[in-house]
């Protein structure tokens, strides 16, 4: 990256905050902004700097003032429409590593955190929480109503909760109890006071569907190859192949539909086929035609509008039709998106020869087809009360209804997503929360220093160079030996892949988003996990990787698996065997590739806490890639012949 002084134009400047902006001729526009870090103090003092790539290209530095505005401020939702509980889920990033607690509408911690993940509060003011990868549910007072004993909570609907564990789905009420008499294949949330459920098919074949009520009971036996939820009083169900029905919740057919495929009602119209592989068109409830098949794919009507494609052989040219099939936005781009309340979002591709790699959207009337702002978008998310949460190539903010941006705050710099949350407003920013009030104020971040013991903390920081590039990235404070602090902190930059991976332009083929927390502090010794993941873009999925730092921090030294062992120990022979044994004995590690694991080796991936020794293979390593990292076990006890207990690295955290 190059750095340009720009000193002149912070001189004599009283008219409020100078900001500068740095953008790139990509080709069509002036549309790819270039981050400029936060490390880099974009001022400091009367001296103002940009950062540029460097790299050949046309660049453009536009500098304003930001003189203050009145806010404009969202009138307060009434009563029954704001949280019960005015708690809301914030991460915390302790010497424990990252854990989920609860603020309250003035930012301060409520319920500690504890949690490995914490979700809204809902409207019963129970909350869904997971300790020890399992799931469980407090009240606004922290108190456990349920256990975490499930794999899986569903948010509450119509007083039940969809529950699962390694028995099946079962519903709980809102005390917590569970009230099916059986566990099922699968089980949905209720709507309209019936639930589809699945059962394996006795007669071999695929499961079958039916319908259950409130208290568990089979209203509706499984006797459907396909089914969707009720609503409005219907459901559409697959009786056989060829052959799909409209059913009232007593299960009495209301019409049928002989075709190779029906979707759900929208707005009283069925997408359906009229030959197997052939183009959509949409019926009407009694079966007859409403618009002939003539699409290549065709979504269900929402707000009296639907989104179809005409483009052959899988492409994208997609439209907005209304009820009688006319086009109201022409089907020719690559993305229609509907955002409710009477709008839409209209995507091309950001790079035309690599569309898997984002749209750029504007903002349209969906009932006109009508642009309303030309105003180039990366993200778009639904309408909620006249907002919606986008960001572009620099900021996060809402636009109101007029597609432009809406004088609500908050306008942060970088990508995700705004969340009106009660009387606040929740931003999750490049992969970290914060809360605002109405008015666009602060009044919660996520922490970026992580207290150790003193002098010790761990510091967060934020490398983005561009938009497909976001690492965080420890820096130790607190050692004592300015060159010792240097060296260690050095290379944490360094295996956090802190580099230059050239300019947001398509000569980078691949994104990257890089991470770290505390894995373990005790004594001397610290312990981080880095923690990463690369995409390369049009791949069927990317790469994570996963790296553990051992260091003292009174002397910066970087221990490594070996130094934890006496000196002709044999350990890896040892330790090979251990997990050898429990690869063969455990039935947890049941997914191993049969005959792959050949034993660990001297510098196998590990991390150690205060009772044991993990060992852990990468992806694909000995076991297939949705296995994760395969992580083994040994405690202390088990092998503490091989331990060089006077050693440095046992005693750094002992």
């Amino acid at each position: 990256m190059l750095r340009i002084r720009l000193n002149e134009l912070g001189k004599g400047n009283d008219n409020g905050p100078l900001q500068a902006d740095v953008w790139r001729w990509d080709g069509i526009g002036w549309n790819e902004y270039i981050t400029q870090q936060e490390e880099d103090f974009i001022r400091t003092e009367e001296e103002l700097f940009v950062t540029i790539p460097a790299e050949a290209g046309l660049y453009r530095v536009d500098y304003s003032n930001k003189p203050y505005e009145t806010p404009y401020v969202l009138p307060e939702w009434v009563d029954d429409e704001l949280r019960n509980t005015g708690l809301h889920p914030a991460p915390f990033n302790l010497k424990e590593g990252m854990l989920w607690g609860y603020i309250n509408d003035e930012g301060r911690a409520q319920i500690e955190p504890r949690y490995e993940y914490a979700e809204d509060f809902q409207k019963n003011g129970l909350a869904i929480v997971q300790r020890k990868n399992s799931s469980g549910l407090i009240d606004s007072s922290g108190r456990e109503r349920v256990k975490p004993i499930y794999s899986f909570i569903a948010p509450f609907s119509e007083g039940r909760a969809v529950v699962s564990d390694a028995k099946g789905y079962t519903f709980i009420d809102e005390k917590g109890k569970e009230v099916t008499p059986a566990r099922y294949d699968y089980l949905n949330s209720l709507h309209e006071g019936l639930a589809l459920f699945s059962k394996q098919n006795t007669t071999g074949g695929p499961s079958l569907y039916g319908y259950v009520d409130a208290q568990g009971k089979e209203v509706l036996p499984a006797i459907y190859v396909d089914a969707n939820d009720f609503m409005n009083g219907v459901a559409l169900v697959k009786i056989k192949e060829g052959e799909y029905a409209l059913i009232d919740p007593e299960g009495k057919i209301l019409y049928t539909y002989n075709h190779p495929f029906v979707g759900s009602p929208g707005d009283g119209l069925l997408s359906y086929q009229a030959t197997e592989n052939g183009k959509y068109g949409y019926l009407n409830t009694d079966g007859t035609v409403a618009i002939q098949p003539q699409f290549t794919s065709a979504l269900p009507f929402s707000e009296g509008r639907a989104v179809v494609n005409t483009a052959e052989n899988y492409g994208n040219a997609y439209g907005l039709i209304d009820k009688q099939g006319k086009m109201i936005i022409p089907a020719k781009y690559y993305e229609v998106l509907q955002l409710g309340e009477g709008r839409a979002a209209i995507g091309t591709p950001i790079f035309p020869s690599q569309p898997y790699r984002g749209s750029r959207y504007i903002i349209a009337d969906a009932e006109t087809g009508a642009i309303l702002s030309n105003h180039t978008l990366l993200g778009v998310n639904n309408y909620q009360d006249g907002l919606a949460s986008v960001y572009d190539a620099k900021e996060t903010f809402f636009i109101d209804r007029t597609g432009k941006r809406a004088a609500q705050p908050p306008v942060i710099q970088g990508t995700g997503t705004l969340t009106l949350s009660g009387r606040l407003i929740r931003a999750d920013i490049d992969q970290r929360t914060a809360y605002y009030d109405r008015q666009g104020k602060q009044i919660w971040r996520q922490n970026g220093v992580i207290p150790l013991r003193p002098p010790y903390s761990v510091v967060e920081k934020k490398y983005k160079p561009n938009r497909d590039y976001l690492v965080y990235y420890p820096v130790v404070e607190g050692i004592a030996s300015a060159e010792v602090s240097r060296e260690v902190n050095d290379k944490l930059r360094k295996l956090s892949l802190v580099e230059d991976p050239g300019s947001n332009g398509a000569t980078q083929d691949f994104s990257y988003n890089g991470d770290f927390s505390v894995s373990f502090f005790r004594k001397n010794l610290l312990v981080l996990e880095l923690t990463g993941y690369r995409y390369p873009f049009g791949a069927a999925h990317g790469m994570p990787t996963k790296i553990y730092t051992h260091t003292n921090v009174r002397n910066g030294r970087f221990y490594k698996l070996g130094d934890l062992f006496k000196p002709g120990s044999r350990y890896v022979e040892k330790l090979s065997k251990i997990v050898g044994k429990q690869i063969e004995n455990d039935p947890e590690y049941s997914y191993v590739f049969p005959d792959t694991y050949k034993g660990i080796t001297s510098d196998q991936p590990f991390f150690v806490d205060n009772e044991a020794l993990y060992l852990y293979f990468a992806p694909y390593e000995i076991a297939p890639y949705s296995a994760g990292f395969p992580t083994f076990r040994i405690p202390y006890a088990e092998i503490m012949g091989l331990i060089s207990t006077e050693g440095e690295f046992w005693q750094s955290f002992h």
